[in-house]
């Protein structure tokens, strides 16, 4: 019997990879060399070429964002290609239909409103907050945004109108201790770091949270979360972050689709590998 297979993988624009093009690169090219490894046969394609032609692999290994590539996926996987991350979780992941499924699902979670950028604001609305574009992850600095007060807030919305973003999701502001994940789940592999004391930032928002004061917290727990995270929104590999409350207890403020690993990278290829290769055709 043939057991070896033959994987797609489809890298991830670098539009969609701010300030961690390297990073992004690096642990989907160790994934690929783990597959190969175990004697499988991996061809590799871009996102753009992914688009314009059709695959003949039943087996997409992939890092994709833009909303075109995702739907093409998900018409992959209705037709039995199996992926990794499976298109639909890529979507959920998204950021209002993350937040509305997170919180639909009991997932611990910042209180949360949905606007439209062109309505009148609320009289329940939290200072401070954070105000994020509502369609899409970020990628300009200002698609997650900590506002103070209403005047900040209304600046705000005038510029994400002006980029064309129609709607927008706001979550309380948390204090506590900031941390960041990494998980696969379906594999025993978790990770958890403090951001601020790694300088590890996409955009500098680290510091809001300021240093961490190493508030206590059962990390068993905390990867429980993570993994019911990932089960509702369908992604199989994940990352985040979460605050730590002087309580000791955690909620999950963002989660990713397969992000980029930098401080474990050895050790999540690895798990990556065991659970693509765990999926059958």
């Amino acid at each position: 019997m043939n057991d070896k297979r033959t994987f797609a993988a489809v890298q991830r624009h670098t539009l969609y990879s701010p300030n961690h093009i390297g990073n992004d690169a690096a642990i989907f090219n160790a994934v690929a060399e783990r597959l190969k490894h175990a004697r499988h046969e991996v061809h590799f394609y871009t996102e753009q070429e992914f688009l314009a032609r059709e695959l003949s692999e039943h087996e997409i290994v992939t890092m994709i964002r833009s909303k075109e590539a995702v739907k093409r996926l998900q018409r992959y996987e209705e037709t039995g290609c199996i992926a990794v991350n499976s298109g639909f979780g890529i979507e959920n992941c998204t950021r209002e239909r993350m937040t509305r499924l997170l919180l639909d699902a009991g997932v611990p979670h910042p209180r949360s409103l949905f606007l439209q950028v062109s309505e009148k604001l609320p009289a329940n609305l939290p200072m401070p907050c954070w105000i994020k574009r509502a369609d899409f992850h970020a990628i300009h600095k200002e698609d997650v945004s900590y506002v103070r007060n209403e005047e900040e807030l209304r600046s705000l919305l005038s510029e994400y109108a002006l980029r064309g973003i129609s709607r927008v999701v706001v979550n309380e502001h948390l204090e506590g201790d900031l941390i960041k994940f990494y998980g696969v789940n379906g594999t025993n592999f978790f990770y958890w770091f403090y951001p601020f004391e790694m300088k590890h930032s996409k955009f500098g928002l680290e510091k809001i949270n300021g240093e961490p004061t190493g508030i206590p917290f059962k990390v068993e727990t905390l990867q429980q979360i993570c993994n019911q995270a990932a089960s509702v929104l369908q992604v199989d590999v994940y990352g985040g972050d979460a605050i730590v409350a002087a309580d000791g207890s955690m909620r999950i403020i963002d989660f990713n689709d397969w992000p980029s690993f930098a401080p474990c990278r050895e050790e999540a290829a690895d798990a990556i590998s065991e659970l693509i290769l765990k999926k059958t055709v």
